[in-house]
């Protein structure tokens, strides 16, 4: 059972660190900037970097809860500016949006979960109390 948590973990970081590298781009800028977020340019690929260290921190069980808190710190932003459901017009957007927002809303939940209670038996943090 112990695997479980490690398993759990690793499945959870692939979602941040399989996406993110579109941080890094124009497009993700311009995106933003239809999305009406202010100043993409610093926000977009900070938001990145968050990602990329909080999912690397989750996977590896290292500073577990400082990482979740990063992503917890990623996910609110993205989900507010990014997937805003409610101001779409167009019926097949605001379904896509809604479901993305629904997504990102149930990892936020899962981030804070692993803010409180860490990353379990199998990790760097674990180890290093012992």
């Amino acid at each position: 059972m112990k695997y479980i948590e490690l398993i759990g973990r690793i499945l959870y970081s692939i979602i941040f660190l399989k996406t993110i590298m579109n941080h890094f781009t124009a497009e993700a800028v311009v995106y933003a900037v239809f999305s009406g977020v202010p100043v993409p340019s610093v926000p977009v690929p900070l938001l990145g970097v968050f990602a990329i260290i909080g999912a690397v921190s989750i996977m590896l069980g290292y500073k577990t809860k400082w990482g979740a808190l990063l992503i917890v710190a990623f996910l609110v932003p993205i989900t507010l500016y990014m997937h805003a459901f409610w101001s779409e017009t167009d019926p097949m957007r605001m379904q896509r949006q809604m479901a993305d927002f629904m997504k990102n809303t149930s990892m936020l939940g899962a981030a804070l979960i692993i803010s409180y209670f860490g990353a379990g038996p199998l990790s760097i943090d674990a180890k290093k109390k012992t």
